[in-house]
């Protein structure tokens, strides 16, 4: 297929790995790394000028989000469903987890990064917490 009319895109790798941006906006994949192993989610981060979407092809991964403006007051769990569009909205502190099997597509800004990140350490009951949220929804995956 002639590339001025069609482009396609894969990614076999392992963590985040931006395949395409145009304009404003691109698309990534997520795959598993250890930095999205349970055991090594040690904080969230909020994007302070976007939303971001999370979009699990296969695989497992549970969102984490945050209340709490200058501390982090509590974090709940979403278990992700495969097809589902799960948009983390602008300064929502998010952190995820996923399978070694997952496969997951990201969409954000084209200009998301360090510069309009902020971050959040969780303590350690908070971490404990996400390890324990892991194991109940399937030990044998994380």
């Amino acid at each position: 297929m002639d590339s001025k009319m069609l482009e396609v895109f894969d990614y076999v790798g392992l963590g985040y790995k931006p395949v395409h941006a145009y304009g404003d906006w691109r698309v990534a994949y997520l795959r598993y790394c250890d930095d999205y192993a349970p055991r090594n989610v040690t904080r969230l981060e909020r994007h302070m000028e976007t939303d971001e979407v999370f979009v699990l092809l296969n695989g497992h991964a549970i969102l984490f989000l945050g209340a709490g403006e200058k501390a982090l007051e509590r974090v709940h769990a979403q278990v992700m469903t495969p097809g589902k569009i799960y948009n983390v909205r602008r300064k929502v502190w998010h952190a995820i987890i996923v399978s070694k099997d997952a496969n997951i597509l990201v969409v954000e800004n084209n200009d998301t990064g360090e510069a309009n990140t902020e971050f959040i350490a969780m303590n350690d009951f908070q971490r404990q917490w996400v390890v324990e949220a892991a194991r109940q929804e399937n030990s044998r995956l994380w």
